[in-house]
């Protein structure tokens, strides 16, 4: 079964977050990893000052049809980079 999963960037909290559906883990990743990346190059660069930013990937839970924060159900596996680092053990 696909689930359907979106990752929501705050760019500085509290605000409303960034949403980007994704396909799949493997693109939430990529996602993931490029928006902290270009926080990081903002920082850097001293196009925005120190701030607080989060971001998560999430689920669709069809049964509350709600957004819900994803965790591998086998795993119980709540970081995008921990469990790609199980997976490919």
């Amino acid at each position: 079964m696909n689930k359907k999963l979106r990752v929501s960037h705050y760019p500085q909290v509290p605000c409303k977050p960034f949403m980007v559906e994704v396909k799949d883990l493997e693109e939430a990743r990529k996602i993931y990893n490029m928006l902290a990346d270009y926080d990081l190059f903002q920082y850097e660069n001293r196009i925005k000052p120190d701030y607080d930013n989060a971001t998560v990937i999430e689920e669709f839970d069809e049964e509350e049809k709600d957004w819900i924060s994803w965790c591998d159900e086998e795993t119980g596996i709540e970081d995008i980079e921990e469990y790609f680092e199980y997976i490919n053990q």
